[in-house]
């Protein structure tokens, strides 16, 4: 970004729609899109050769999909490369999740023609997205890195979640742009035993939730559930919003989902699930959000801020990569996340690569 505009590839393989993409970022004064290539391989040739800031990557493409372009990219030019895709069917669904388990950090839909009612609001998300994106800092990846369900034999004994029942009765998680790597890296952290039932409202493309919690349940040791009006949320299992539901807790205890208007313009919205929370538990809540640059916080979590729960956000736009993320936890706690496997505390990684934000508010 050497003239103050955030460099972007774009990896789309029909002449049409790459030059309406090409057309969109552009109108951007931030963005400027350096390169625009029609397969996979060549994507892979210009990043090499041309080290742009982001790839904005198709599902299908000639010589190379974007599964395959971006998992050769993460292992030897790693970059943020966020997924577009037009469809939500089962076979890109598929491919989407795959691309970013091999690294890729965000997946989003295609803005519609100028003449869909939703195409400004489409194509806002498409380039705030690519503007946040650009700021991850990723790692390389290797096969060791890929995330995969945490072996038993590396999960911490069971005597630390012991006294988790007492405390903590739900885990709420919101997510943004960027979530669902840096959910995989939590959830794979936990063990199939995990003493508390987790709801997770992550804001993404309609039509990929059901692939998103196939690509969970393979890849982590929980239970993995597109929530249920009326179902009784269970310990060791996790529950995603339905797509254009708000999801909140009852006061008999049940998951409750509503199509009532959305809240700052999201349907299922983070706060709508805090605000529930705080009406039934009280200050015996935990909950997580990563978020981006923390404007997710909404009047919910400060509601639940005054009512005297503790508050641990994330901003993945600042982290270095999921992998990081998902082992952040509170500040001043140890934690193993840094690349190379060193232990540093969350201050130390803050101050030292500047990729690391948590926060704790208490009453």
């Amino acid at each position: 970004m050497t003239d103050g505009k955030i460099k972007v590839l774009v990896a789309e393989d029909s002449t049409v729609t790459r030059m309406f993409l090409v057309h969109l970022l552009e109108s951007d004064p931030k963005i400027r899109v350096v390169g625009a290539v029609g397969d996979g391989q060549a994507a892979i040739d210009f990043v090499i050769q041309h080290k742009p800031d982001v790839v904005l990557m198709d599902i299908h493409m000639p010589l190379l999909d974007g599964f395959e372009a971006t998992r050769r990219i993460m292992e030897s030019h790693p970059l943020p490369i966020v997924i577009c895709s037009s469809t939500a069917k089962a076979k890109d669904v598929v491919i989407a999740f795959q691309a970013m388990e091999a690294g890729a950090i965000a997946c989003i839909e295609k803005p519609l023609g100028h003449e869909h009612r939703d195409f400004e609001v489409m194509a806002a998300h498409l380039l705030e997205t690519v503007k946040l994106m650009s700021e991850v800092k990723v790692v390389r990846r290797t096969a060791r890195l890929r995330p995969a369900p945490v072996p038993s034999a590396h999960r911490a004994p069971a005597a630390e979640y012991k006294r988790a029942p007492a405390q903590i009765k739900l885990v709420g998680i919101g997510a943004s742009t960027g979530g669902p790597p840096v959910l995989q890296t939590i959830l794979a952290g936990l063990p199939k035993d995990f003493p508390a039932p987790v709801l997770i409202v992550q804001h993404i493309a309609q039509g990929f939730l059901a692939g998103m919690a196939d690509w969970l349940n393979q890849t982590t040791s929980l239970q993995i559930h597109i929530a249920s009006y009326g179902t009784t949320p269970l310990p060791g299992h996790v529950y995603l919003a339905p797509d254009d539901l708000h999801m909140g807790i009852g006061a008999g205890g049940a998951i409750i989902l509503t199509r009532e208007n959305p809240e700052n313009h999201l349907r299922p919205a983070v706060s709508f699930l805090f605000r529930t929370l705080a009406e039934v538990y009280g200050p015996e809540r935990t909950r997580r959000v990563a978020d981006r640059y923390g404007q997710g916080r909404s009047r919910g979590t400060e509601s639940d801020e005054r009512q005297g729960s503790s508050y641990h956000r994330t901003r993945p736009g600042k982290l270095g990569g999921a992998r990081h993320a998902g082992r952040c936890h509170r500040p001043g706690r140890r934690h193993p996340g840094v690349s190379g496997g060193q232990d540093r505390r969350c201050a130390d990684c803050a101050g030292q690569a500047k990729k690391c934000y948590s926060e704790e508010l208490r009453s």
